[in-house]
């Protein structure tokens, strides 16, 4: 009988160039970065409206300039100026600001793994997790992308929006009376036009839409900055309701079975 020869396919050389099979691909920097920048950009100049606000609400220039330089939390100092503005104690406008800033504590988990820093940076990091950032970089597909899309979104961030809250405050201060101009609107303004964006799923607009029904159910009988706390009950009452709502529908499939 005359021999077989097996035959062998020619093994393929790996291209390092090339993304392996099932993995993401990749992102260039060029995009990353334009990406970064237009969020950075966008909302940045949002600072001129906090800027107004807190003038608005009876702090200095200088002040308003701190919250925006050691803060730098976006709602977290919207919530706190308007809650003084109203005339609100300050501890309970703390407690408010504090209670909107603590979502940050958890982006920051998430983050500190994703972008892996060395424990000597991760402090000046920390001051860049806010929900821009955040987002920005979890949308990355790999840990360099993840690095450079935080670093030129918190960049860009930091920096307009303390320009931008020297500029609106320094013109709140030259204007007077922001009252009279109507310019006491624009912080609750920007923060519904950043906060709209996020409300995807049906949970998430039910928690809104309590929140605002709480809000404006406790604001006439309540001290300014409280209601804010109180505000904060509708997430956890969505949540269980939606814990109860599956577990019914569970059951309801198991018995018809």
């Amino acid at each position: 009988m005359p021999e077989q020869i097996e035959q062998t396919a020619p093994q393929e050389i790996p291209d390092p160039h090339r993304t392996p099979s099932g993995a993401a691909p990749g992102k260039s920097d060029a995009a990353v970065i334009r990406d970064a920048l237009g969020v950075g950009v966008a909302v940045g100049l949002s600072g001129f409206a906090f800027g107004v606000t807190s003038a608005g609400a009876g702090l200095t220039v200088m002040q308003s300039c701190l919250l925006s330089l050691l803060v730098f939390t976006g709602a977290s100092q919207f919530a706190l100026v308007g809650a003084l503005g109203a005339g609100g104690n300050p501890f309970a406008a703390a407690a408010g600001a504090f209670f909107l800033g603590a979502r940050n504590a958890f982006y920051g988990l998430r983050l500190s793994g994703l972008l892996g820093y060395r424990a000597g940076v991760k402090p000046f990091a920390a001051q860049w997790v806010i929900d821009e950032t955040s987002a920005v970089t979890f949308a990355q597909p790999d840990r360099r992308s993840a690095r450079l899309g935080f670093t030129v979104t918190g960049l860009t961030l930091y920096v307009l929006w303390n320009l931008t809250t020297l500029a609106g405050a320094l013109g709140a201060e030259a204007l007077g009376d922001t009252d009279a101009w109507g310019l006491d609107a624009a912080g609750p303004a920007v923060f519904l036009a950043l906060l709209a964006p996020m409300l995807r799923t049906t949970a998430e607009r039910a928690a809104a839409g309590l929140a605002v029904v709480l809000m404006l159910a406790t604001l006439p009988v309540l001290p300014a900055g409280v209601p804010v706390l109180v505000s904060a009950l509708a997430a956890p009452a969505v949540l269980l309701a939606q814990g109860a709502h599956s577990r019914k529908t569970s059951g309801a499939k198991e018995e018809s079975r």
